[in-house]
């Protein structure tokens, strides 16, 4: 997810506006020559620019397709799926430059979302919502605590067919974080976190022990603590660090197509909300 699509829609939306806006009031082609005999790009700016507007206002301010490109969000999202997010649900922002210019809600804790990612702004990413500000979080080989509650966290069965040529061998456990319940996988000897520099060097407060099996984190105010739920294969906030409130895009909430690599047809069988 590396392309602002809005880079294009809003100039292009602009130029055809004024294009309309001006042949209205001061050339007047399109009255007095007739519809189908005015210059071309006045005739497209008269089909376009309410088209391009309604597509802008949609995905600026209400709902805007992504489509993942990574694993770092198995088994909830695979490689291949195009999501829905809700724009709105964080904030009214403007188009481009993301100032939030209304006040709705904030992240929940277990919320999927997608974000300007922190060191490269003109990327998105998803993850899943593990720190709110303010809060204290332990990772104490293999367990989740946030603010001295333990994360409840259950061991499953989930079958997924690329998991086959994985190695080491993929764990899922069920866990829970709010209202979300999510499945949640690990690789077996393996712990990421042993290379995450942000959680492993970044003072004030966040530090790593036992090579990665044991680390704390007080997320500050005006920030997240993100993490994906492919634990094992996810760069996160354990490797680049917070995510201010300021980059939220939105909250992921619908898969609605998955398309894999190539020439492949693609599928709907994995349609549904997401947790």
């Amino acid at each position: 997810m590396d392309f602002d699509f809005n880079l294009i829609l809003v100039p292009a939306t602009v130029i055809f506006f004024l294009i309309w806006l001006l042949d209205k009031f001061v050339w007047k082609q399109r009255q007095t020559k007739g519809k189908g005999n005015e210059n071309v790009v006045i005739a497209w700016a008269y089909d376009f620019w309410p088209i391009l507007a309604i597509v802008l206002v949609m995905r600026s301010f209400l709902y805007e397709p992504f489509n993942i490109p990574s694993d770092s969000m198995v088994p909830t999202l695979e490689t291949g799926d195009f999501i829905v997010v809700n724009k709105y649900q964080y904030g009214v922002r403007l188009p481009i430059i993301n100032k939030k210019i209304i006040d709705v809600g904030e992240p929940e804790r277990g919320d999927v979302i997608v974000f300007r990612y922190p060191p490269q702004p003109t990327i998105s990413y998803i993850k899943r919502v593990v720190g709110l500000p303010g809060d204290h979080i332990i990772y104490d080989h293999g367990q989740l605590s946030v603010n001295g509650q333990k994360v409840t966290k259950v061991p499953v069965e989930f079958s997924r067919e690329k998991d086959q040529l994985d190695t080491p061998t993929s764990i899922y456990h069920k866990e829970t974080m709010g209202k979300h319940t999510f499945t949640m996988r690990e690789l077996d000897g393996v712990n990421v976190a042993r290379q995450a520099p942000f959680i492993n060097y970044v003072e004030n407060g966040k530090y790593s022990t036992e090579n990665g099996l044991y680390w704390e984190v007080k997320v500050p105010e005006g920030h997240y603590f993100a993490m994906g739920d492919n634990r094992d294969q996810s760069a996160d906030s354990r490797f680049w660090g917070f995510v201010p409130e300021e980059n939220l895009t939105g909250r992921a909430f619908y898969k609605w197509m998955h398309k894999e690599p190539g020439l492949k047809l693609p599928s709907f069988s994995r349609n549904g909300s997401i947790d």
